[in-house]
């Protein structure tokens, strides 16, 4: 069993895979700028620090490993106040590495999390519109999963 999949890298912001979507979706896009690519195998994705309207950030590892590699190269850059790995218990969840101030507690609206990291009004908008188009198990129209 690995426990790691690859060292973990800080690269360019534009490097990211996800660079041009943070840039589109942050109040600051300018923050986008000011972040680094986290790479291990595979794409290289944006960790955006804190500033402005933007309190909090995460990124997601599969590995526990990498997870800290990814938390020690963070701390020595700035942006990304307090640090810290969260575990997953869970086989089928990621371990994640959080900066900031506390994330809002899991029961929140959307709107206060697309807050809190620091999205434009119009990409808080634009996420709640999709949402509410996305059928779910709760209107008649969605499919039943119940046994027949």
């Amino acid at each position: 069993m690995t426990l790691a999949s690859t060292p973990v890298r800080l690269l360019a912001a534009r490097e990211a895979y996800d660079y041009e979507d943070f840039r589109a979706c942050l109040a600051d896009p300018d923050l986008a700028d000011a972040g680094f690519a986290v790479a291990l195998l595979g794409s290289p994705l944006l960790a955006v620090p804190v500033g402005g309207v933007r309190l909090g950030g995460y990124a997601s590892f599969e590995y526990v490993a990498d997870a800290l590699q990814a938390r020690a190269l963070l701390g020595a850059v700035p942006g990304f106040p307090g640090l810290r790995v969260r575990w997953s218990p869970y086989r089928d969840t990621c371990h994640t590495v959080e900066w900031g101030e506390p994330p809002p507690q899991w029961w929140e609206e959307d709107e206060i999390f697309g807050r809190f990291f620091g999205y434009s009004d119009t990409a808080i908008a634009d996420f709640l519109r999709q949402r509410s188009q996305t059928p779910s198990v709760d209107t008649p129209d969605a499919p039943s999963f119940e046994p027949t």
